[in-house]
């Protein structure tokens, strides 16, 4: 069964369309869009953005910012939601909420066809890249009305403009609370923790305490493509057994085992 909602939005359109509506749009796309799993509730994380042609001209020169502002929010609510204390039942699993991918993929496009009046914003959701019939993500607008961007032009505009895929430098494999993961590192540098509402990571951890919510940070040497560590924790990180000097550059070899606060294991393939 396919997903689709549209709440109602203002009566009239902003005066100007502005890069936090854009994101609270996003976020309520996303919260329209939850499939309830046995043990998880995904969310949608590819998202089609599509602006009046004034509108889209007025983000152009931020829309790389925008675009990473809008993946800190949605992961912060995403961290809120999973924060919450469980409502379920005792002895029955708590649902963890997660996006079916390792990251979120945002596109602006410029509405050519005057579908999307000025002011307005229509978004396009899926719960992944690869669309299954009867697991969809939904259409929401701004304003009031019906989502009038069609799926073909979806997934046509999708289909031109997808990158190829970023070169993988490491690869990171661990088993947290929602089980065994795998992580590929696309940048020169990411952290590492449980995050929060107020704090963003790039690998989020679902477990304990224990872990802190920014627990270390990896960095890359574009000239060598040799990996460092940073230990930024309250209970240290051990590196192939070794404990780690807080706030301390360590060199990281190849194939290594990073273990945080004697709790999770992360184990890392660099790749040259």
């Amino acid at each position: 069964m396919a997903l689709s909602g549209i709440k109602p939005g203002p009566s009239s359109p902003p005066a100007r369309i502005s890069g936090q509506i854009i994101i609270d749009e996003l976020i309520r796309n996303m919260e329209l869009g939850r499939l309830e799993l046995g043990y998880s509730i995904l969310v949608p994380c590819v998202f089609s953005v599509y602006l009046h042609p004034d509108d889209f001209a007025r983000i152009a020169g931020v829309q790389d910012l925008l675009k990473e502002d809008a993946r800190r929010a949605l992961s912060a609510r995403l961290a809120e939601w999973n924060s919450k204390p469980s409502l379920f039942r005792r002895n029955q699993p708590r649902k963890t909420y997660r996006i079916a991918q390792q990251d979120w993929w945002i596109e602006f496009f410029a509405d050519g066809e005057s579908s999307v009046p000025p002011g307005d914003v229509e978004i396009h959701s899926e719960l992944a890249e690869i669309v299954q019939p009867g697991y969809r993500g939904t259409k929401t607008t701004l304003i009031a009305r019906e989502p009038s961007v069609t799926s073909a032009r979806v997934s046509r505009d999708r289909a031109a403009t997808r990158r190829q895929a970023p070169r993988v430098f490491a690869e990171i494999q661990y088993r947290d609370d929602t089980g065994p993961q795998t992580y590929h590192v696309t940048q020169d540098e990411i952290s590492i923790g449980r995050g929060g509402d107020d704090l963003w990571v790039d690998l989020p951890l679902c477990t304990g305490d224990d872990v802190s919510r920014e627990h270390l940070r990896l960095r890359r040497d574009p000239a060598t493509g040799a990996f460092t560590i940073t230990d930024k924790s309250r209970n240290g990180t051990w590196l192939n057994n070794k404990r780690l000097a807080r706030d301390t550059e360590t060199s990281v070899p190849d194939q290594s085992e990073i273990k945080l606060a004697d709790t999770l294991k992360l184990t890392i393939e660099v790749r040259r």
